[in-house]
């Protein structure tokens, strides 16, 4: 089954999005339908208030103008109340128990909970010790919603996901980890192209590989031949330290004119945002008439939107 097949049934079984490894293809082609619907009817002025009286919960112990803005927006947007709590204005930042956090805000009629962090484990915790839907707005190891725009945006430009190839230029992260799961469980070819010091992590990567087409090379033509989708994030993390070493080994993966030339003639430039210019992608390139990275961040917007009604829908 592909998405072009997919029936959409109007829910999923599952209660959190934490990772995509937890979803099946049918599920994340769920997500993807729910939110073609959802850009339609804002696009066309429809009101979509499906959480009305709902309140969600947005805890960042990690900055972003996106994440915000997005889930701060579709909240909204389909009714609901946005509650904004950075680690300096709540308990967990100075080191109370995410058990208790949890609990707490439940006991204040707290609809569900989307979390930027940085473990992992802070949002698995969330999820075993509290009975409200839990969403992954980020962590070290994933960015589940970020890889569900990313397929929306492909979707859009090529009307199918299946055999289309990704590659990912650079340093693997959060990002990256997310792409190969999501695009292998959708019938993507997902290629990792960069330098051996900076591959995938071994597990998460074994995860990837079992769901689909994976492929990790260092070989920048081999990578891109064939390639409809050119993506890539910064070379430094939110939190990592400027590198002198780690620039200088993933340089050569920049993607500037020259590998945008080596994919396919109408393949597509992506990146998550927000760019360094001149490191990761040169301004011609981001700038240019293959870049997309706008139409993805819109779709943070629709894609966020269907998980939020999906998982709280009563």
């Amino acid at each position: 089954m592909d998405i072009n097949t997919y029936k959409p049934q109007n829910r999923i079984s599952n209660k959190h999005l934490l990772t995509l490894l937890d979803y099946s293809s049918e599920e994340i082609f769920e997500v993807l339908k729910l939110a073609m619907e959802l850009k339609k009817a804002l696009k066309t002025g429809k009101k979509h208030e499906c959480l009305s009286g709902k309140t969600i919960a947005m805890i960042f112990a990690k900055s972003s103008t996106r994440t915000r803005v997005s889930f701060e927006q579709g909240i909204r947007q389909l009714g609901a109340y946005p509650m904004f709590l950075s680690s300096n204005d709540i308990q967990l930042g100075r080191g109370e128990p995410i058990a208790d956090t949890v609990k707490t805000l439940e006991r204040y009629n707290i609809d569900g909970i989307m979390i930027r962090t940085f473990a992992h484990s802070d949002a698995e915790d969330l999820a075993k010790f509290g009975t409200v839907p839990i969403i992954n707005g980020l962590t070290d190891d994933f960015h589940p919603c970020q890889a569900l725009a990313d397929l929306l945006t492909v979707y859009e430009h090529f009307s199918k996901l299946k055999g289309v190839k990704l590659v990912y230029m650079g340093d693997s992260n959060n990002v990256s980890n997310s792409l190969m799961i999501a695009g292998a469980k959708c019938g993507m070819q997902v290629t990792i192209c960069c330098p051996k010091t900076h591959s995938p992590n071994k597990d998460i990567l074994a995860l990837a590989q079992a769901c689909g087409s994976v492929v990790v090379t260092n070989n920048i033509d081999e990578a891109l031949k064939n390639a409809s989708v050119v993506y890539t994030d910064v070379f430094f993390s939110m939190g990592q330290e400027n590198d002198d070493k780690k620039r200088a080994a993933l340089m050569p993966y920049q993607v500037n004119t020259a590998a945008m030339s080596r994919a396919n003639k109408d393949a597509i430039f992506m990146h998550c945002l927000p760019a360094k210019r001149g490191q990761e992608v040169t301004s011609e390139v981001i700038d240019g008439k293959q870049s997309v990275v706008f139409d993805q961040a819109e779709n943070r917007l629709h894609a966020q939107k269907a998980v939020m009604q999906l998982l709280l829908k009563t």
